[in-house]
């Protein structure tokens, strides 16, 4: 996963804990679950799209913060 990919994602993860007061796995989850929301509700022509906002193009998991 691109670096700039990883920030950006553990900026929204700080941010979530920031203003929520949770821990960082409980953000980390409330992302997921974000996630599979939005795949939920997108037609399944676009959940690669989804997919690759969360974690991007051939990412690696042991790089990927919400892995």
């Amino acid at each position: 996963m691109p670096k700039n990919k990883i920030k950006k994602m553990e900026d929204l993860i700080q941010q979530i804990v920031a203003k929520t007061g949770i821990t960082e796995q409980q953000a980390i989850d409330a992302v997921h679950t974000m996630k599979d929301f939005i795949l939920s509700k997108v037609p399944p022509m676009f959940s690669g799209f989804v997919d690759n906002f969360f974690t991007g193009a051939n990412a690696e998991k042991e790089e990927d913060p919400l892995a």
